[in-house]
């Protein structure tokens, strides 16, 4: 379980795609704390370190993760947020985050808004309900509040800490991101769902 605030803007410095995809992340997280099969957050989707190397880890993402995630489009040299999993006792800064994208939303405007920036952001006509103004999300893996609702669409600002700190800065109109949904949202759609 992750909390949306990102710790490291990493760099995917060597991949492979076969049956799975191997990335290996240049970090400045101290490796040596990292052990092998600890979850670590990238760009939004939680992940397994398989191996460790100085200033860098390596993780794999199965055909499902690379069907709902940007994983399968990602390149040596982009930068991919990170975050490493809750400790009991840490701060719980962001909200509630369980590293697994619900599908893809899309970049649809970038502006300046004072000294932050507004995005407006595209999600899938099915996961809109899921979205409610003033509560939570989680985009590449960064936890923001949900500003203006409209049908598909919802506007996030970002303040200049997080631009500097994380994907956003470099973030720009038609990029997909990876989108998970408020995890009590979830559930309470499940709850009111009628039964077959």
């Amino acid at each position: 379980m992750f909390t949306g605030i990102i710790t490291d803007l990493g760099r995917v410095q060597r991949l492979c795609r076969g049956d799975l995809l191997d990335l290996t992340i240049a970090t400045a997280f101290d490796i040596s704390a990292i052990p092998i099969g600890a979850s670590i957050a990238c760009s939004g989707a939680c992940l397994t370190v398989v191996a460790v190397e100085p200033g860098a880890f390596s993780v794999q993402a199965s055909l499902e993760t690379l069907a709902c995630t940007t994983l399968g489009r990602w390149e040596v040299g982009m930068p991919v947020n990170l975050e490493r999993s809750l400790r009991l006792g840490d701060e719980l800064g962001g909200h509630l985050v369980l590293g697994h994208v619900d599908g893809l939303a899309r970049i649809v405007e970038r502006r300046s808004e004072a000294e932050s920036v507004r995005f407006v952001v595209e999600v899938p006509v099915e996961l809109a309900p899921f979205i409610a103004s003033k509560g939570s999300v989680a985009l590449d893996g960064v936890s923001l509040t949900v500003n203006e609702l409209a049908q598909d669409r919802f506007g996030v600002n970002i303040i200049p800490h997080t631009l500097s700190c994380t994907t956003f800065g470099q973030a720009q109109p038609g990029q997909q991101m990876n989108l998970e949904i408020d995890l009590i949202a979830r559930y309470v759609a499940r709850l009111l769902r009628p039964t077959p």
